[in-house]
């Protein structure tokens, strides 16, 4: 063991501002401790994560801020997995609707980008009513963070998450709210965890408005989001828990059983990551002894008073946000204390009088008789000097929680066992995810989740059989005391011994899924229906005919959401199809990859990792290629038709300010938007509009369109083009070389093909007959022109519609673009 320095050091370490150290430098500062490094300290306060090595320097007498395997909590991701998997094995065991199995109903359910791609996409289509938020995993602030309009979106990229939106917050003065808990694991082995009786009701700065999602400071309460709006007169606002909870008597509402709920959701958040948190502790060879967490995790409240889990922060902000009249200087005093308490909880002064080395150096020596009286008295005295920490675990009626453990330890079970006074029963296992395997007496134990083959030695086999015959660990352990025949006066330290390695087997196995605590007696087999659920029928593969400019081909596509999006972007266009019929007609395939999507045309590969919003647009643009030709070339742009047949092509890039002028731009024309167009080059006074769906959601599905059908020719009257940093006029005239080399590449020729030059001088005479305008693309100036409107920056709906008078209609002389520059 470390001996502590005399003065002793703290290291203040990790990418952090100066206010993140102030309240620890404030506690140890005045007992006579000096700033030490990262070479040197006796209590480590690091914002992040140290490196690795750090953690084996930790000891009873040198205390690090982080346990190994906090990702389990801390991640987004991470948090998900452990939540769902406590819930998944809960479900397995007792069955959903068993009461311990309800409790753990207080997280969203979420998608993990981009294995979880499918699954995601099928929740939105059974669920369409359900709206999604989008997280990045490991990042904090509430940066990246926004709600998806199309969840087909969602990024194949890793570290990204999407989470069911709550859409029905409790509010606060009409703002939408998040309550900041700060929870303290003080110890592994055994766990134990606190709650800060004190945090804060964090608001959004506007008032919440469910039809406003993409206000970031009406939806999110992140305060340093919400810091940058100048339009609040209070942009960050922190109610204490003090205060909230007088408000909610108020508004005659019970606090007391709210946050008896956010204890019991606390509690179960940290059982379900324990276990991760042990193994990384032990693999990066920390003593966990000398290690706690203080977590910041977030709570929204919705408005019948259920509390949700949204994330879990590493290192909580101890910077003050609020300014004081809003909430700064109760900020720095909740936030002072919780430091000052904390310090002195953990006992980081070394006041307290510590046990022998020898009676504390491992895990295993905890375990021998008469240590359940030392780990009571430890837990005890930590508890006397908790200060504002309120205790969750171990609980006072322990058995509302050893049931959500993988297996408790030896250490939590006689932890409990010592605080109620009474004997608890000793847990029994049912297999799980696993197949026995006997060859010749001998037992291999096959997972069948991960594929791994277990061999146990006969030892081993033997606990394995006793415990899937249903006796208790407590009989398990008497069973092979009997059998080793070895009563003598070491009796008890072999028993103790024996005890250890039951346990500690059977943890590993309860930890790899192979066996779980058994649950309710209707349930005598989980993995029976973990089984069933795990073996999900195969998509079916459906074939529709899919035509275009008198061409047609066969698509077979075996992904509900993938047929339910290309039929609303398709609409008509898309018919079921005969397996006879399909066998004589050329074949293209939308495959299901682990990522997003690919899509084939027979045995080639045109695209891959398609999220479902890619798809329609990239079968779209192959069809295109494949009914163009260098005499008949596809025009692959948006295009405005109007009720008299005239037509306007629109040859902005894609992005949200093209989506507001094509939106402007159609309600201006009051026509139809569809995607490409095939010209004659030996007369392109008419055109064909192709009718296809447009990626922008300006345009309206195919399968909402009127019964009208789109007319076979149409007469092309003008071009809106990017106008450069050089137009600054909405709709200005442009000069016909310049709008050619803006066509240019939206031409298509045909696959592998490009056009002659012969059809790159008809199109510049084309275009010479065309009403020509530019739309103002300088940085910044065209998203705000088409969101304000601004006549000055961009065209207006008015503008737009006197264009389209002057220049389009039928009647409009259309001048050339070269007298129009002049």
């Amino acid at each position: 063991m470390t001996e502590p320095h005399s003065p002793r050091r703290f290291w203040l370490g990790g990418k952090r501002a100066a206010e993140q150290d102030r309240f620890f430098r404030e506690a140890l500062e005045p007992l006579g401790w000096q700033v030490g490094d990262e070479h040197d300290w006796d209590a480590a306060w690091i914002t992040g994560m140290p490196e690795a090595g750090q953690f084996r320097r930790v000891s009873p007498t040198r205390t690090m801020n982080h346990f190994p395997g906090n990702a389990a909590l801390t991640v987004k991701s991470r948090l998900h997995e452990s939540l769902s998997t406590l819930r998944e094995r809960i479900h397995e065991s007792h069955g959903p609707e068993h009461e311990l199995a309800r409790r753990l109903a207080f997280f969203p359910r979420a998608y993990v980008m981009p294995g979880d791609y499918h699954a995601l996409q099928q929740a939105a289509q059974d669920h369409p009513e359900q709206r999604w938020i989008l997280k990045p995993t490991n990042a904090s602030k509430g940066k990246g963070i926004r709600l998806l309009k199309d969840v087909g979106e969602a990024p194949l990229a890793r570290d990204w998450l999407v989470q069911e939106y709550l859409a029905n917050p409790h509010t606060i003065r009409g703002h939408k709210y998040v309550l900041r808990l700060y929870v303290l694991i003080s110890s592994l082995a055994p766990l134990r965890v606190y709650l800060y009786r004190q945090g804060f009701a964090k608001l959004a700065s506007e008032p919440w408005d469910p039809d406003d999602a993409d206000n970031p400071y009406s939806q999110l309460t992140n305060p340093d989001i919400n810091a940058l709006n100048d339009r609040a007169e209070v942009p960050v606002e922190f109610i204490d828990f003090d205060r909230y909870r007088q408000w909610l008597k108020d508004q005659g509402h019970d606090d007391d059983a709210l946050f008896a709920r956010i204890e019991d959701l606390v509690a179960l958040t940290a059982i379900s990551a324990v276990d991760a948190m042990r193994a990384r502790t032990a693999e990066v060879g920390a003593d966990p002894r000398g290690c706690y967490e203080l977590l910041g995790l977030d709570c929204l409240v919705d408005d019948t008073l259920k509390p949700w889990i949204l994330e879990c922060n590493l290192s909580p902000s101890l910077g003050i946000c609020a300014a004081p009249e809003s909430g700064g200087r109760v900020e720095e005093a909740v936030k002072g204390g919780l430091v000052r308490d904390l310090v002195t909880l953990i006992d980081i002064p070394g006041r307290a009088v510590r046990k022998a080395s020898n009676e504390t150096a491992s895990e295993e020596e905890d375990q021998a008789p008469g240590a359940a009286a030392a780990l009571v008295a430890e837990a005890e005295a930590e508890r006397a000097r908790a200060g504002g920490f309120r205790r969750l675990l171990p609980a006072a009626d322990p058995e509302c929680y050893l049931p959500y453990f993988t297996l408790p330890s030896l250490a939590d079970r006689r932890l409990a066992e010592g605080l109620v006074g009474r004997s608890l029963p000793a847990p029994r296992l049912a297999r799980r995810h696993v197949v026995e395997i006997v060859d010749e007496e001998r037992l291999a134990l096959y997972d069948t989740r991960r594929g791994d083959l277990y061999r146990p030695n006969d030892t081993a086999a033997l606990i394995w059989l006793l415990a899937t015959e249903g006796l208790d660990l407590d009989a398990i352990v008497e069973a092979l005391a009997s059998a080793a025949n070895g009563a003598t006066d070491e009796r008890v330290t072999d028993h103790e011994s024996l005890r250890r390695e039951v346990w500690s087997t059977l943890h590993d196995w309860c930890r790899a899924g192979l066996l779980c605590q058994r649950g309710a007696a209707g349930v005598s087999d989980p993995g029976a229906g973990a089984a069933a659920a795990a073996s999900e029928t195969p998509p079916v593969e459906r074939l529709f005919a899919l035509g275009l400019a008198g061409q047609e081909w066969a698509l077979s596509v075996a992904s509900a959401p993938a047929v339910a999006r290309l039929a609303s972007g398709f609409g008509e266009r898309l018919t079921p199809l005969a397996d006879e019929a399909a066998s004589r007609l050329p074949r293209l395939r939308v495959l299901r990859e682990t990522a997003g999507y690919a899509l084939a045309d027979a045995d080639r590969l045109l695209a891959s990792r398609l999220t479902l919003a890619q798809l329609a647009p990239a079968l779209t643009t192959h069809l295109l290629r494949r009914v163009a030709s260098p005499d008949r070339p596809v025009i692959d742009a948006p295009l405005l038709v109007m009720p008299d047949d005239t037509a306007v092509l629109c040859l902005l890039p894609e992005g949200e300010p093209r989506r507001r002028l094509l939106t402007r731009l159609r309600e201006a024309g009051d026509g139809r938007l569809t995607r490409g167009v095939r010209l004659e080059l030996s007369d392109p006074t008419r055109a064909e509009p192709l009718d296809l769906p447009l990626a922008d959601a300006a345009d309206e599905p195919a399968s909402s369109r009127p019964a009208s059908r789109m007319p076979a020719g149409v007469t092309l009257r003008g071009v809106l083009l990017p106008g450069g940093e050089h137009v600054q006029e909405p709709l200005a005239p442009v000069a016909m070389l310049e709008a050619l080399g803006a066509l240019l590449p939206h031409c298509l020729a045909g696959e592998g093909q490009m056009l002659e030059g012969h059809g790159v001088t008809a199109l510049g005479d084309w275009l010479s007959t065309l009403a020509l305008s530019a739309i103002p693309t300088d940085s910044g100036s065209e998203t705000e022109a088409i969101q304000t409107g601004s006549e000055a920056q961009g065209p207006s709906s008015a503008s737009l519609a006197a264009w389209l008078a002057t220049h389009i209609a039928p009647e409009a002389p259309v001048a050339s673009s070269a007298a129009a520059v002049e």
